[in-house]
């Protein structure tokens, strides 16, 4: 039996845009998701430390090192630029095999730079 895990996590990143004429989605720094393991198109939770939210939506790649963390769509409406929230993504996983497991947690200063990984 496969039971779920978190597999990343983005923490504490800063929002930076909130654009409600979109069709949906989170987009992210491409860097970001490359040090994460988040793929294009992957479902994600996002939680908001501001005001609590907690929701899900799909990935789409933004340009590498622009520190873009910008919610798209009806998500626009649950953060506003300047919140901090945290990417989760999570994976099936036999816990048979969790011997050794660690998540992929990448910790981001006030801009969405990397400093630890």
């Amino acid at each position: 039996m496969l039971q779920e895990f978190l597999f990343s996590k983005i923490h504490r990143a800063t929002v930076t845009d909130a654009n409600l004429n979109y069709v949906g989605s989170i987009t992210i720094d491409e860097t970001l998701m490359n040090a994460a393991k988040i793929k294009e198109w992957q479902k994600v939770d996002i939680l908001d430390i501001n005001n609590g939210e907690r929701f899900q939506t799909y990935v789409i790649k933004g340009t590498p090192d622009s520190g873009c963390i910008c919610l798209n769509g009806a998500a626009a409406r649950k953060v506003q630029p300047g919140d901090k929230v945290i990417i989760v993504s999570y994976a099936s996983i036999d816990p048979d095999k969790m011997d050794g497991y660690r998540p992929t947690i990448v910790m981001v200063d006030e801009n969405n730079k990397i400093i630890k990984h």
